[in-house]
């Protein structure tokens, strides 16, 4: 992912400033043993001091230094997000300059150019994840020429946080049509209607009304059922997500499925509706004024399994399902 020209693998790399320097004080030196001269001595051992002070005190200070990440409140697959990297240099006696750190997980590598001794600094940085579910940081490398420039010192560090990366996002501009409830005889009746016709039952979701619930239908299935209206249902999506992967099918298959219930859902909610999410064994709900990170963080963490999954959508149920082969179907 990058192709910096900083990066290596080793904890300390001679740069050119750093080659030429070195160059020329072995120069110094070899002149200074054949001639004898006293000022080339006092040269030489000047030279040699600022090499040494170069390595302590970039030691010292990357030795003390400390990352967290901060700021990444929503994460989608494949789309840059923007964080916040807090630095802490914990030494009493160093100050850094010119600190680039850089993550497996970044988008680029991030400047910081001065992080003065005992204090924290804050700075904007961007990272990329390419698949969803949950990921956890672990490690992040530290890079400076402080103080001279001679030597690129690294210093490999922990990274501690954990981010939920929702799935990514179809891009394709015929999403919204694919995936729509087909038209025909079974064309959903989700229309404005006199508000009292129970349109369909579906299970509770904290927040409902228990003036919907129906009290028969719950005691004989064994879970809380909730009526909907017809006018209720003009407003709303419903949405079921079968996680079963048939024996055979590429993973591939599955995340592409996961990613097209993620789009549909999110089509939805941007165009203000209410949106209810099955899945096996949790319904979730997005209402229109609240967020929908809940169903995207149900969507990012959900696994395949391999045994068939009893589901039971209710009327005008958009799909996904690799049961057979295709998603967005309607029940």
């Amino acid at each position: 992912m990058h192709s910096l020209p900083f990066a290596f693998e080793g904890v300390v790399r001679l740069t050119k400033i750093g080659t030429v320097y070195l160059t020329f004080t072995v120069v110094i030196g070899f002149a200074a043993l054949n001639t004898g001269n006293n000022a080339l001595y006092i040269g030489l051992t000047f030279m040699l001091g600022c090499l040494l002070l170069s390595g302590i005190a970039s030691k010292g200070g990357l030795k003390h230094l400390e990352i967290e990440l901060r700021g990444i409140d929503e994460a989608w697959a494949g789309r840059p997000v923007a964080a916040t990297l807090r630095i802490r240099n914990r030494s009493r006696i160093w100050s850094v300059r010119d600190v680039v750190v850089l993550s497996d997980e970044m988008a680029r590598a991030a400047v910081v150019p001065l992080v003065p001794k005992r204090t924290t600094v804050e700075i904007p940085a961007e990272f990329l994840f390419e698949r969803r579910g949950l990921v956890s940081l672990r490690r992040a490398d530290f890079y400076t020429r402080y103080p001279f420039g001679f030597f690129l010192k690294k210093r490999r560090v922990g990274l501690v946080g954990e981010v939920v990366v929702f799935p990514r996002l179809r891009s394709e501009p015929d999403g919204a049509v694919r995936f729509r409830p087909v038209a025909g005889d079974e064309a959903p009746s989700n229309r404005p209607g006199p508000g009292d016709e129970v349109h369909s039952f579906r299970d509770y979701v904290r927040g409902d009304s228990l003036r919907r619930v129906h009290w028969k239908k719950s005691a004989s299935l064994g879970r809380w059922i909730t009526k909907q209206t017809e006018m209720d249902a003009a407003r709303a999506v419903h949405v079921a997500v079968d996680p079963w992967k048939p024996r055979g099918t590429p993973a591939e298959a599955f995340e592409e499925m996961i990613s097209a219930a993620a789009t549909f859902v999110h089509d939805a909610v941007r165009r203000g509706l209410d949106v209810v999410l099955e899945l096996p064994r949790v319904t979730l709900r997005a209402r229109e004024s609240q967020s929908a990170n809940a169903l995207f963080r149900a969507l990012a963490l959900i696994e395949p399994v391999h045994e068939p999954v009893e589901m039971l959508p209710g009327r005008d149920t958009v799909v996904f399902s690799l049961r057979s082969g295709d998603a967005g179907q309607t029940a």
